[in-house]
């Protein structure tokens, strides 16, 4: 069929720009933040050490993440250090994504189907409960226990990074797998982090904030899309939380729930409303018509981008908006901030069989393994779940090991674990490093030179 243009006629980009993107899922554009947010970190984590052990550097370090900033209105005021605003706002923002993940994938995703979700949901939990369990072992009866919670979280963007790094040697499925696995972890910790990392309690404060968290979820009863209204009772929710005690990032996860997950539109409505737009385009489009000047067709367009926007559920739309901000500038600047550990290496063999340390590796590389793997196992073998599709026993094996890449998440709780933590922060961060730097190394290189794909597996 003979094109009604000409190939310069039917382009208008300049000769280096693309006319057309190719189109990917929502979960493919996850994946590739994912690893670009797991690129970063690695420089940033270096950065932040290099800083830290730095002659020149270090104290100005320290200094810089422990100056007090606030704002104030009327008789309130909030004033923290840097390195809290970091954790305790910035980091809301990252966890208020994790709760918009954690509900797509609920409803959408791979947990939303009771077949596929059994086996990441065990797998998780076995992933949680024996990382525990092996920090117990080691500081059972000292007050350093009560970093039990370090150990059980997975870093999804470094170990989504790692796996990708081997390319279509993975199946799809058990990259799925473990997105789910990670997911599940995060909404683990979280739970963990509300229910146990938690200062004496205003109740005052925290009532209020569930009265507030009320208040969204009557906003999305009522058909309420709009993302300003959300956002506006989201911070004076995380603001009410910060009084009470509850770790203020929760109130991200909270305002993430309360998000509408339909849209504004009817699919159907919204289709017919496009072919009706396309065709009153079609009407003022004049070959010789100057493309800058005609009022009518920028007019259609506007009206293009509005209906585009009220069909996609502001869930999608947030999740999407944000994946970029919170993995090149909130989770980076999270890891300059506290990935900073002053390294004496001359004590680095003793610092590494304290009991924290000792606990945390133990915990990632082993409990990790054994929790995922272990129960994973069990499952398929009794026939309660299944492999992933193309995947093989051996490759479960190895994407366990990257199961045990801790560091955003086992930092954060790390962060939480003790009033008054002193030496036993250091020991947990060098801990979760070097864990994170074993189970990466030990699970690249079992899923790259030993682990095969299951026979019937074609890479595409």
């Amino acid at each position: 069929m003979k094109m009604p243009f000409s190939k310069k006629e039917y382009h208008l980009e300049s000769p280096w720009e693309r006319p057309f993107t190719k189109i990917i899922t929502p979960f493919e554009s996850f994946l590739h933040h994912q690893m670009t947010t797991g690129l970063i970190l690695i420089f940033m984590t270096i950065l932040a050490l290099y800083l830290a052990n730095s002659a020149a550097y270090a104290e100005a370090y320290q200094h810089f993440f422990h100056t007090y900033f606030g704002m104030s209105f009327g008789d309130a005021e909030v004033k923290l250090t840097l390195h809290h605003w970091i954790n305790d706002a910035l980091m809301a923002i990252f966890f208020f994504l994790v709760g918009l993940e954690i509900k797509r994938e609920m409803m959408v995703g791979e947990l939303s189907d009771p077949k596929n979700a059994i086996l990441p949901i065990g797998a998780a939990v076995g992933g949680m409960v024996f990382p525990a369990l092996f920090y117990v072992y080691f500081t059972y009866g000292t007050e350093a226990v009560n970093g039990w919670g370090i150990p059980m979280a997975t870093d999804i963007a470094f170990a989504i990074s790692a796996l990708m790094i081997l390319g279509k040697r993975v199946p799809p499925a058990l990259v799925t797998f473990l997105v789910a696995l990670a997911i599940v972890d995060d909404l683990g910790a979280v739970t963990v982090i509300a229910l146990f990392y938690t200062a004496d309690l205003n109740l005052f404060a925290l009532g209020t904030a569930f009265a507030l968290f009320g208040l969204l979820l009557a906003f999305n009863r009522f058909g309420i899309h709009r993302v300003l209204p959300y956002a506006i009772v989201g911070i004076l929710m995380w603001a009410a939380m910060l009084s009470s005690g509850v770790h203020a990032t929760i109130a991200g996860i909270l305002t993430a729930l309360a998000i509408p997950a339909r849209p504004k539109f009817n699919p159907h409505f919204f289709s017919d409303h496009m072919d009706d737009l396309t065709e009153q385009y079609k009407k003022h489009d004049k070959k010789d018509e100057n493309y800058m000047l005609c009022e009518n067709r920028e007019g259609i367009l506007a009206e293009m981008e509005t209906s585009i926007k009220r069909v996609q559920p502001p869930l999608n739309r947030l999740e999407h908006g944000l994946h970029l901000p919170v993995g090149i500038l909130i989770i980076p600047i999270f890891a300059l901030a506290n990935a900073g550990v002053a390294i004496n290496w001359s004590e680095m063999d003793t610092l590494l069989i304290e009991p924290v340390a000792a606990g945390v590796i133990s915990g990632l590389v082993l409990g990790k393994l054994i929790g995922i793997f272990g129960v994973a196992w069990l499952m398929i073998k009794f026939g309660i779940a299944r492999l992933p599709s193309g995947s093989s026993m051996s490759q479960l094996f190895g994407t366990a090991f990257l199961g045990g890449i801790g560091f955003t998440m086992s930092i954060f709780i790390a962060e939480l674990a003790w009033v008054d933590p002193g030496i036993m922060l250091v020991e947990a961060k060098t801990g979760i490093l070097f864990a994170s730097v074993i189970a990466a190394v030990i699970g690249l290189t079992w899923l790259r030179f030993i682990a095969k794909p299951a026979p019937d597996y074609k890479p595409e």
